[in-house]
């Protein structure tokens, strides 16, 4: 399927005159069916903003048929441009990671699935995708803080297990698992790499136990992989493309199963009803 990629600038409500959130919306090309309609797919990405290999990635979770949009991580600092992977790039990254607030990340998000349920060719039945910094974005605080999103794919998530992400490196996002925000929401899988050296084994395990603990409905995987396993540009020699393309058609079962159709109302089995824009 051909895809066509457009951007939206939109003004953040918390800062309406700073910078506005550029969302890059990477969707499906069928000029002889104007009329037809998508799931949507949220993805959030690393701190390198929508680099060579996010875009690639998007692109092709857009050509299975999917309207798929990606906000810029840190507008509040800087334009749209993707960050360069190296050195000083990275340094950047992970400065601006610990000085943008919590509320703006969760901010971005919500802007992003707004922005998905106003597109006339999106069914507003929306999926998740995130990365690195982008995981713990979407698998523990987008899920749970925006019931359209129905279910999510999360890979190595950081900064969970040690609660520092955004300004002061405090989050509180196994606060609100805890507390019950992600129970009875969309389906969650987390996928992280054993030879990750960014989430270590005690992290991984405190990361499900948590998750298990709240009653999440949760596929939590380990596989033989670097963090950064997917990236396929600097990478470090981490790359997996072999691995990648596997769990790549995993993902799409997951939403093929849970956006892709529209069942209709969902039975509360567990007192909850999923919901859509």
């Amino acid at each position: 399927m051909l895809i066509t990629t457009t951007y939206h600038d939109v003004p953040s409500t918390l800062n309406p005159h700073a910078r506005p959130v550029r969302i890059f919306v990477i969707q499906p090309s069928i000029p002889d069916y104007p009329q037809a309609k998508f799931p949507g797919w949220h993805c959030s990405f690393e701190i390198y903003q929508v680099t060579g290999p996010v875009e690639r990635f998007a692109g092709q979770i857009a050509s299975q048929g999917y309207v798929v949009a990606l906000p810029s991580s840190f507008h509040e600092f800087e334009g749209p441009q993707p960050i360069p992977y190296d050195t000083e790039g990275t340094n950047r990254g992970n400065k601006y990671k610990i000085e943008k607030e919590v509320v703006a990340y969760d901010e971005d998000a919500t802007l992003s699935i707004d922005l998905l349920c106003s597109l006339k060719n999106c069914t507003g039945r929306i999926a998740a995708t995130g990365m690195c910094l982008g995981g713990h974005l979407v698998s523990c605080r987008a899920a749970a803080f925006d019931p359209r999103i129905l279910s999510s794919v999360c890979f190595f998530a950081t900064d969970i297990h040690s609660a520092t992400l955004g300004r002061g490196s405090h989050d509180d996002t196994l606060i609100r698992v805890k507390d019950g925000d992600l129970k009875g929401k969309g389906e969650l899988v987390m996928i992280f790499g054993k030879q990750d050296t960014h989430v270590p084994r005690a992290g991984r395990d405190l990361i499900r136990s948590t998750l298990e603990d709240a009653d999440v409905t949760i596929s939590f995987l380990e596989v033989q992989a670097q963090h950064a396993f997917i990236r396929d540009e600097s990478s470090k020699g981490r790359w997996d493309a072999a691995l990648t393309r596997s769990l790549f058609s995993f993902m799409l079962e997951v939403f093929e199963r849970t956006v892709g159709r529209d069942l209709g109302t969902r039975v509360a089995t567990r007192g909850d009803v999923a919901h859509v824009c």
